[in-house]
């Protein structure tokens, strides 16, 4: 018989859902089919609607379309990752996901255009099948996106099989494992029961039923009946009891997976890593490594670029009317916190008579404040203070979307009171973010900071480029309806 297969695998329950998942989608325990579906149905797309537009266009698949057709194959499956699996396709989420989609996909249609040009293949091409192409091939990603979720979601009328599985430790991630096993569209696995030590009153009254013995009980059980899969959902030490578990499991067929309870971490951006060989598992990081942060610091490049010039004119007379009304600078320069807790420079239109630096006081503006100008709270009620903020982006040390920067003197009085308060400087600040479209545009009492950090945690765990998007939606949509700004 063939030796044991162990992994490890993240417990949902610790993770959390994302507003839109792109790892974690494909796992080696999926059944071959759903596995190439999810993994190359991105990729197959843009060939074949590339394979179209050539047909329709009369031209031949040959020469420079392959290595178009290459590149669109490399880049789609690097950016789109895999086909993600939702239990209710809300029309809100069909709509995020064509705006991500469309967007990942300019964002290659932008390298493509600019290798074609740079290296003087463009003369080779029809231009006009190619714009025929890109125009196409997200509506086609989109609606095969819609198509693969309802056959996954019906895998069992294709499906022949169910893999049997038992679950070792009758544990909180335990049974939170066998509820996602239930409910997880095309995961086609039955939890036969439990394995646990501790007596029964000490388990769930719902698991008790479920307990099949203890865990030396596990091997022979295995080795009687048809069991695919065992799920450890026990601490991941050398115990005595853990490897004489897995002792037992050696001369068996059935995969092994280890289930780590992280949910006490509070994970960001949590993901699996092999650094020559040893395994590491992300308990904080950045939403925006590889690709993700080329695609960040790209939109706001662009999105800052167009806005400036668009609203130039804007610009220009905010300033003369700043300067015009009351004395002092037009720029009103701050120093707060920005990425990894560094010290930046914030621009803003001036909106007040008396500026503190924010490093070593800061008094937050309240309704009615008089060191507020009439100019000023003009500005601030349509939020045309933050228009110079648009620098920084271009500068590179805030973003579009992210979390709003806080002066320094309110970092440091609310770092030791809200646990994981610095845990949103893993980004960059935005000019907008999560927490202000949600209603914590302002308020620094204890409460209300408390849910604008929950919010921008909440952001860092989500974050994708169509999430930033519909963020800056609804920015637009506040700025001349949010009656508590001030």
């Amino acid at each position: 018989m063939s030796g044991t297969e162990i992994s490890v695998s993240p417990a949902s329950a610790g993770i959390g859902a994302r507003l839109r998942d792109r790892t974690g989608d494909v796992s080696p325990s999926d059944p071959f089919d759903v596995f190439l579906l999810k993994s190359l149905l991105y990729p197959v797309i843009p060939v074949l609607t590339l394979l179209v537009c050539l047909a329709c266009f009369q031209q031949r698949p040959m020469g420079p379309y392959l290595l178009v057709a290459v590149l669109a194959f490399l880049g789609v499956a690097d950016l789109l990752d895999v086909v993600p699996i939702r239990i209710a396709p809300a029309s809100i989420m069909a709509l995020r996901s064509l705006i991500d989609i469309t967007l990942r996909w300019s964002l290659l249609m932008a390298f493509l255009y600019a290798l074609l040009k740079l290296s003087g293949l463009g003369p080779n091409y029809n231009e006009n099948l190619l714009v025929a192409w890109a125009l196409g091939t997200p509506l086609a990603l989109w609606m095969g996106e819609l198509i693969a979720q309802r056959l996954l979601r019906s895998a069992a009328s294709f499906l022949k099989f169910e893999r049997q599985a038992l679950i070792v430790g009758a544990t909180s991630v335990g049974m939170q494992l066998e509820q996602n096993l239930r409910t997880h569209p095309g995961a086609h696995v039955n939890v036969i029961g439990y394995f646990e030590n501790r007596s029964k009153e000490r388990i769930a009254a719902e698991c008790q039923h479920k307990v099949l013995g203890g865990l030396h009980d596990v091997g022979a059980y295995v080795a009687k009946n048809s069991v695919d899969i065992v799920y450890i959902a026990l601490p991941m030490t050398p115990q005595p009891r853990i490897v004489e578990l897995l002792n037992s499991l050696r001369n068996s067929t059935a995969s092994v997976y280890f289930v780590p309870d992280l949910k006490v971490f509070e994970l960001v951006q949590p993901r699996f890593d092999v650094l020559d060989g040893i395994p590491v598992i992300a308990v904080c990081e950045s939403p925006f490594y590889g690709i993700r942060g080329i695609a960040k610091r790209l939109s706001d490049i662009c999105i800052a670029s167009g806005a400036l010039i668009a609203l130039s004119p804007v610009l220009l007379l905010s300033a003369l009317a700043v300067k015009w009304t009351s004395p002092g600078p037009v720029i009103y320069r701050q120093r707060r916190y920005g990425l990894d807790g560094r010290a930046i420079v914030v621009y803003k239109f001036r909106s007040l008579r008396i500026v503190e630096d924010g490093e070593t006081s800061y008094t937050q503006v309240g309704r009615n404040d008089l060191r507020v100008t009439p100019v000023g709270a003009f500005l601030r009620k349509t939020s045309l203070d933050e228009l110079p903020q648009l620098f920084n982006v271009l500068i590179g040390n805030m973003s579009i979307v992210g979390p709003r920067p806080h002066a320094i003197a309110v970092n440091e009085l609310y770092r030791s009171q809200i646990p994981g308060y610095m845990v949103r400087h893993k980004v960059k600040p935005g000019i907008t973010g999560w927490a202000q479209v949600n209603g914590y545009r302002g308020g620094d009492d204890l409460d209300s900071m408390t849910k604008r950090i929950s919010f921008d945690i909440e952001y860092l765990r989500h974050w994708s480029i169509g999430l930033d998007f519909i963020i800056m939606l609804k920015t637009a949509l506040m700025i001349w309806s949010d009656r508590r700004a001030y």
